[in-house]
């Protein structure tokens, strides 16, 4: 189910910042798969991988399901390790914005651009729903693409990594991302559950109670600061699950994430009825 891939973009063609080489593990990019028709919505996904790799069921499997449901998709190829903080976060921005910028090429609505994000590219996808501007002044702007806002209409966080310090936290995504003797702000910084505010993207999440890689807590602690923050939100536990599920679609608790997340993008406007 889902259209044919379109050809991979690279964000930034004339090459990224931070860019240690020439590889494509250098030049950040996205894979469309669009569907047909004018003004539908979008949603970037970020697969998982504890910032050291990108898995691919978590990736195109994803962008066909949501073409299934009439929503064009974006699988994102971002910057992973050797390269640390904030390299990936550049990419999730550039990616959301670039979108916006071809949204009348891509058949997109720019005011319904998600992104979901497993794991790692939870953590992510959840960064980015916590750190983002309205586009960039001018005067600091490479090109028309920053001029855009990077803040994402929706999230969608499966089994997401928030939490970057105490016992729940992914000692692997943590040392990927930002070595081994992080700067003790920048590590608080990029604990998402207490980056919430009233702004925060509405947001999906699910996760499963007995996970042991990412723990539930991490799911309940943005949670926990969405609803504080008067933020709407849809949580799901399911009672048992190992991490990396993907779709689960032969699981026999967590294949029902998504039919939910179906109603609930629905629900918010991302699916045409």
């Amino acid at each position: 189910m889902g259209e044919a891939a379109g050809e991979t973009l690279l964000l930034w063609p004339e090459g990224a910042p931070l860019a240690a080489g020439d590889t494509d593990e250098d030049r950040p990019a996205i894979t469309p798969y669009l569907v047909p028709g004018k003004g539908n919505a979008a949603v970037v996904v970020a697969p998982g991988g504890g910032y050291g790799m990108r898995a691919e069921h978590e990736g195109e499997p994803i962008a066909r399901w949501l073409n299934g449901l009439g929503i064009s998709a974006f699988v994102l190829r971002y910057r992973v390790a050797p390269y640390k903080y904030p390299a990936a976060l550049l990419d999730a921005q550039r990616a959301i914005r670039t979108v916006r910028r071809r949204a009348d090429a891509f058949g997109i609505d720019p005011a319904r651009v998600g992104l979901l994000g497993f794991s790692a590219g939870g953590h992510l996808a959840a960064t980015a729903g916590t750190h983002y501007d309205r586009g960039l002044p001018a005067t600091e702007a490479e090109d028309d693409v920053d001029l855009l806002s990077c803040r994402p209409d929706a999230l969608i966080l499966c089994y997401a990594v928030i939490t970057m310090k105490g016992p729940c936290a992914h000692e692997g995504s943590r040392l990927n991302l930002l070595g081994a003797d992080p700067d003790p702000a920048l590590l608080a910084s990029l604990c998402n559950e207490d980056q919430v505010t009233a702004d925060t993207p509405r947001t999906f999440l699910w996760h499963t109670s007995d996970e042991e890689s990412v723990p539930v807590e991490n799911s309940l602690m943005f949670a926990t600061a969405l609803r504080k923050h008067k933020v709407p939100f849809e949580l799901h536990v399911y009672a048992e699950g190992h991490h990396g599920l993907g779709l689960a679609a032969e699981h026999p608790f967590a294949r029902g994430w998504t039919g939910a997340c179906a109603d609930w993008l629905r629900n918010i406007g991302f699916v045409q009825a």
